[in-house]
Protein backbone atom coordinates (compact mmCIF):
# COMPACT_ATOMS: atom_id res chain seq x y z
CA UNK A 1 0.00 0.00 0.00
CA UNK A 2 1.44 3.36 -0.99
CA UNK A 3 1.66 6.22 1.44
CA UNK A 4 -0.64 9.25 1.11
CA UNK A 5 1.23 12.51 1.63
CA UNK A 6 -0.10 15.90 2.64
CA UNK A 7 1.39 18.81 0.72
CA UNK A 8 3.30 19.90 3.82
CA UNK A 9 4.78 16.43 4.39
CA UNK A 10 5.66 16.15 0.72
CA UNK A 11 7.38 19.56 0.67
CA UNK A 12 9.33 18.88 3.86
CA UNK A 13 10.47 15.48 2.58
CA UNK A 14 11.54 17.01 -0.74
CA UNK A 15 13.46 19.73 1.09
CA UNK A 16 15.64 17.13 2.81
CA UNK A 17 16.24 15.41 -0.54
CA UNK A 18 13.96 12.38 -0.18
CA UNK A 19 13.88 10.86 -3.69
CA UNK A 20 10.60 9.04 -3.05
CA UNK A 21 8.91 12.32 -2.11
CA UNK A 22 10.40 14.01 -5.16
CA UNK A 23 8.96 11.29 -7.39
CA UNK A 24 5.57 11.55 -5.69
CA UNK A 25 5.57 15.33 -6.19
CA UNK A 26 6.44 14.88 -9.87
CA UNK A 27 3.91 12.09 -10.42
CA UNK A 28 1.16 14.00 -8.61
CA UNK A 29 1.49 17.30 -10.45
CA UNK A 30 3.31 16.68 -13.75
CA UNK A 31 0.23 16.00 -15.88
CA UNK A 32 -1.63 19.15 -14.84
CA UNK A 33 1.55 21.24 -15.19
CA UNK A 34 2.28 19.70 -18.58
CA UNK A 35 -1.12 20.99 -19.70
CA UNK A 36 0.13 24.54 -19.07
CA UNK A 37 3.37 23.86 -20.93
CA UNK A 38 1.57 22.47 -23.97
CA UNK A 39 -0.63 25.59 -24.21
CA UNK A 40 2.46 27.77 -24.48
CA UNK A 41 4.33 25.48 -26.90
CA UNK A 42 4.11 24.72 -30.58
CA UNK A 43 5.49 21.21 -30.15
CA UNK A 44 5.27 18.54 -27.49
CA UNK A 45 9.08 18.40 -27.27
CA UNK A 46 9.18 22.10 -26.32
CA UNK A 47 6.50 21.50 -23.71
CA UNK A 48 8.55 18.66 -22.22
CA UNK A 49 11.61 20.93 -22.06
CA UNK A 50 9.59 23.63 -20.31
CA UNK A 51 8.19 21.09 -17.85
CA UNK A 52 11.69 19.84 -17.06
CA UNK A 53 12.97 23.40 -16.54
CA UNK A 54 9.93 24.10 -14.38
CA UNK A 55 10.56 21.14 -12.11
CA UNK A 56 14.17 22.17 -11.70
CA UNK A 57 12.92 25.58 -10.54
CA UNK A 58 10.26 24.00 -8.34
CA UNK A 59 12.77 21.84 -6.52
CA UNK A 60 15.23 24.74 -6.29
CA UNK A 61 12.65 27.20 -4.95
CA UNK A 62 10.62 24.81 -2.82
CA UNK A 63 12.02 26.39 0.34
CA UNK A 64 10.37 29.70 -0.63
CA UNK A 65 6.83 28.30 -0.54
CA UNK A 66 5.11 29.98 2.42
CA UNK A 67 2.20 27.52 2.91
CA UNK A 68 -0.24 30.30 2.10
CA UNK A 69 -2.61 29.75 -0.78
CA UNK A 70 -2.80 26.65 -2.90
CA UNK A 71 0.41 24.68 -3.40
CA UNK A 72 -0.85 23.65 -6.84
CA UNK A 73 -1.45 27.32 -7.66
CA UNK A 74 2.14 28.10 -6.62
CA UNK A 75 3.39 25.31 -8.90
CA UNK A 76 1.25 26.55 -11.80
CA UNK A 77 2.65 30.07 -11.42
CA UNK A 78 6.22 28.74 -11.68
CA UNK A 79 5.34 26.75 -14.80
CA UNK A 80 3.56 29.72 -16.37
CA UNK A 81 6.52 32.00 -15.66
CA UNK A 82 8.96 29.42 -17.02
CA UNK A 83 6.86 29.10 -20.17
CA UNK A 84 6.83 32.86 -20.60
CA UNK A 85 10.59 33.13 -20.07
CA UNK A 86 11.13 30.40 -22.67
CA UNK A 87 9.48 32.49 -25.38
CA UNK A 88 10.22 36.00 -24.17
CA UNK A 89 13.08 36.67 -26.57
CA UNK A 90 11.21 35.31 -29.58
CA UNK A 91 8.17 37.53 -29.02
CA UNK A 92 10.16 40.74 -29.20
CA UNK A 93 11.49 39.86 -32.66
CA UNK A 94 8.48 38.15 -34.19
CA UNK A 95 6.85 39.62 -37.25
CA UNK A 96 3.08 39.90 -36.82
CA UNK A 97 0.51 39.37 -39.51
CA UNK A 98 -2.51 41.64 -39.85
CA UNK A 99 -5.79 39.79 -39.36
CA UNK A 100 -9.30 41.24 -39.26
CA UNK A 101 -11.04 41.10 -35.86
CA UNK A 102 -14.55 39.90 -35.01
CA UNK A 103 -15.12 39.27 -31.28
CA UNK A 104 -17.96 36.78 -31.75
CA UNK A 105 -18.35 33.28 -33.07
CA UNK A 106 -21.00 30.59 -32.86
CA UNK A 107 -21.15 26.87 -33.34
CA UNK A 108 -24.36 24.98 -34.04
CA UNK A 109 -25.36 22.68 -31.20
CA UNK A 110 -24.78 19.57 -33.33
CA UNK A 111 -21.11 20.45 -33.87
CA UNK A 112 -18.60 19.72 -31.14
CA UNK A 113 -15.19 21.23 -30.52
CA UNK A 114 -12.88 18.93 -28.61
CA UNK A 115 -10.37 20.40 -26.15
CA UNK A 116 -7.54 18.82 -28.13
CA UNK A 117 -8.70 20.60 -31.28
CA UNK A 118 -8.79 23.96 -29.52
CA UNK A 119 -5.33 23.35 -28.03
CA UNK A 120 -4.01 22.50 -31.50
CA UNK A 121 -5.44 25.75 -32.85
CA UNK A 122 -3.82 27.69 -30.02
CA UNK A 123 -0.50 25.94 -30.68
CA UNK A 124 -0.70 27.01 -34.33
CA UNK A 125 -0.82 30.69 -33.36
CA UNK A 126 2.35 32.67 -34.07
CA UNK A 127 4.43 32.73 -30.88
CA UNK A 128 3.70 36.33 -29.90
CA UNK A 129 -0.03 35.83 -30.30
CA UNK A 130 0.06 32.47 -28.49
CA UNK A 131 1.93 33.72 -25.44
CA UNK A 132 -0.20 36.85 -25.00
CA UNK A 133 -3.40 34.88 -25.63
CA UNK A 134 -2.48 32.26 -23.02
CA UNK A 135 -1.45 34.85 -20.48
CA UNK A 136 -4.55 37.01 -20.90
CA UNK A 137 -7.41 34.70 -21.85
CA UNK A 138 -6.43 31.60 -19.90
CA UNK A 139 -4.05 32.58 -17.09
CA UNK A 140 -5.79 35.88 -16.25
CA UNK A 141 -2.92 38.36 -16.56
CA UNK A 142 -3.79 42.00 -17.27
CA UNK A 143 -2.31 43.77 -20.29
CA UNK A 144 -0.13 45.78 -17.90
CA UNK A 145 1.26 42.61 -16.32
CA UNK A 146 1.83 41.05 -19.74
CA UNK A 147 3.63 44.17 -20.95
CA UNK A 148 5.93 44.11 -17.91
CA UNK A 149 6.68 40.38 -18.08
CA UNK A 150 7.33 40.36 -21.83
CA UNK A 151 8.96 43.77 -22.07
CA UNK A 152 6.42 45.01 -24.62
CA UNK A 153 3.92 47.87 -24.56
CA UNK A 154 0.34 47.42 -23.37
CA UNK A 155 -0.76 48.37 -26.87
CA UNK A 156 1.29 45.54 -28.33
CA UNK A 157 -0.26 43.15 -25.81
CA UNK A 158 -3.78 44.27 -26.74
CA UNK A 159 -3.00 44.10 -30.46
CA UNK A 160 -1.54 40.60 -30.26
CA UNK A 161 -4.51 39.40 -28.19
CA UNK A 162 -6.91 40.86 -30.73
CA UNK A 163 -5.06 39.20 -33.59
CA UNK A 164 -4.89 35.87 -31.74
CA UNK A 165 -8.64 35.92 -31.17
CA UNK A 166 -9.28 36.82 -34.80
CA UNK A 167 -7.01 33.99 -35.95
CA UNK A 168 -8.79 31.48 -33.70
CA UNK A 169 -12.20 32.72 -34.78
CA UNK A 170 -11.22 32.36 -38.43
CA UNK A 171 -10.01 28.79 -37.78
CA UNK A 172 -13.22 27.93 -35.91
CA UNK A 173 -15.35 29.36 -38.71
CA UNK A 174 -13.43 27.28 -41.24
CA UNK A 175 -13.75 24.14 -39.14
CA UNK A 176 -17.48 24.50 -38.58
CA UNK A 177 -18.25 26.22 -41.91
CA UNK A 178 -20.20 28.94 -40.11
CA UNK A 179 -22.24 31.65 -41.77
CA UNK A 180 -21.39 35.26 -40.92
CA UNK A 181 -24.68 35.67 -38.98
CA UNK A 182 -23.70 33.16 -36.27
CA UNK A 183 -22.57 34.84 -33.06
CA UNK A 184 -21.42 33.48 -29.75
CA UNK A 185 -18.42 34.62 -27.69
CA UNK A 186 -15.08 32.90 -28.31
CA UNK A 187 -14.73 32.86 -24.51
CA UNK A 188 -17.26 29.98 -24.45
CA UNK A 189 -14.60 27.78 -26.01
CA UNK A 190 -11.90 29.01 -23.65
CA UNK A 191 -13.83 27.61 -20.71
CA UNK A 192 -12.92 24.19 -22.08
CA UNK A 193 -9.28 24.89 -21.22
CA UNK A 194 -9.72 26.24 -17.72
Amino acid sequence: MSRIWTDKELIEACLIGNPIAQKVLYDTYSSVLFGICIRYSKKEEEAQDILQDSFIKIFTKLDTYQYTGSFEGWLKRIVTNTSIEYYRKKINTEQVEEIGFNPYLAVDSDKVLEVEELLKMIQELPEGYRIVFNMYAIDGYTHGEIATKLNISEGTSKSQLSRARAYLQRKLKEKFELPRKSVQPLEHFLRLLR
